[in-house]
């Protein structure tokens, strides 16, 4: 096993990696940051046979990739582990051509829980097409209504939903994430809780996400509690409007917020990066486009097409004309997002 290190080891994700790579006898390929130049470098002088990344890691691979004219080039990959967000279908597809004979899995986890606690397999080469999970249910509308699907629990971790409400008519419980055993941390440095997610009961950490269990035992997420939007009396989570967003062929990438309303409470808005090949116009609801043009208005129809419910639907579309500011995993930083939008409305954030 030749494992190279893509995440930062200050990150869970990184450090649990590094050494369960030497627990099981394997080589560590450390370069100073991540850059995917020096990836690709890594991979084929060492012959890197694993690997984690995020998707903005997957996607500057991609890119580079095209670009350098490499895809296809990577045989030596075998594993890679996606975690810290879902793999739109387009990049799991161009992840399977770059890496021809990679298995792709995906991981739902925390730092909490000493990283993964679920994993599923997104994509694999001994898999018929008509088997991989993106063929199988994410072209499917009610998979993106009901959430993300990030797998089943391994076996030493006990997963349930903590719901006041009673489940009735066999009708699948939404509620809180709810994780026990020996993952679980003993508690916060100094017992400081702030800007922590959850609390622990009775060994049952509380991961401050929502979701819910199918019939299978698969875990479907719908969004951190904290990001909920409260919008004219109905529950959205920003998660499973960009779920939606992501697939449309304009779309780069897209991050979803609520903003303060005073007939809705709060109003859904997407922040969107359209793709180089794309025109953004602002049209008339009738006015035809033409095949490289998007607007508001076809971005909306695309939602209803989708079976997104009319309340989610972004009442609002802004053009974001830089990179979204991220983590040092690649995660995308909502708050700060929400904050710049807010700004020059002069409206406190309780961020």
């Amino acid at each position: 096993m030749v494992y190279l290190n893509t995440a930062p080891l200050c990150h869970i994700g990184g450090i649990s990696s590094l050494l369960a790579v030497l627990m099981a006898g394997g080589c560590n390929v450390l370069t100073p940051k991540f850059d995917a130049n020096l990836a690709f470098q890594a991979i084929q002088e060492f012959k890197v046979t694993s690997f984690i990344t995020v998707p903005a890691i997957m996607s500057d691979l991609v890119s580079y990739a095209r670009k350098e004219n490499k895809i296809g080039s990577s045989k030596s990959v075998e594993k890679i582990l996606n975690g810290g967000g879902s793999l739109s279908e387009d990049l799991i597809k161009e992840a399977t051509e770059l890496f021809p004979d990679a298995t792709i899995f995906s991981a739902y986890g925390m730092t909490e829980a000493c990283s993964s606690l679920t994993f599923m397999t997104l994509s694999s080469p001994k898999m018929k097409e008509s088997e991989n999970p993106q063929h199988k249910s994410l072209t499917k509308s009610e998979y993106l209504q009901m959430g993300i699907l990030v797998g089943k629990p391994a076996p030493h971790i006990e997963i349930r939903i903590g719901t006041c409400n009673s489940n009735s008519n066999n009708i699948p419980s939404i509620g809180r994430i709810l994780t026990r055993g020996l993952h679980v941390m003993a508690g916060y440095w100094s017992g400081n809780k702030k800007n922590c997610p959850g609390s622990i009961e009775k060994g049952w950490f509380d991961t401050g996400d929502i979701g819910w269990i199918d019939q299978n035992g698969g875990l479907w997420l719908m969004g951190r509690e904290k990001d909920r939007i409260k919008s004219g009396g109905e529950n959205v989570y920003p998660e499973e409007v960009e779920a939606v967003l992501s697939q449309h062929p304009a779309v780069a990438k897209v991050l979803v917020v609520g903003i303060p309303d005073t007939r809705l409470s709060e109003k859904v808005v997407a922040c969107l990066i359209i793709k180089d090949k794309w025109k953004w116009v602002n049209a008339n609801p009738n006015s035809s486009l033409l095949h490289d043009e998007v607007s508001a208005e076809k971005l909306r129809d695309y939602c209803i097409k989708r079976n997104l419910t009319r309340f989610k639907i972004p009442k609002e579309f802004l053009i974001w004309n830089r990179p979204f500011p991220v983590t040092s995993t690649g995660k995308i930083i909502r708050d700060v997002v929400k904050r710049e939008l807010m700004a020059p409305l002069q409206l406190q954030s309780n961020l």
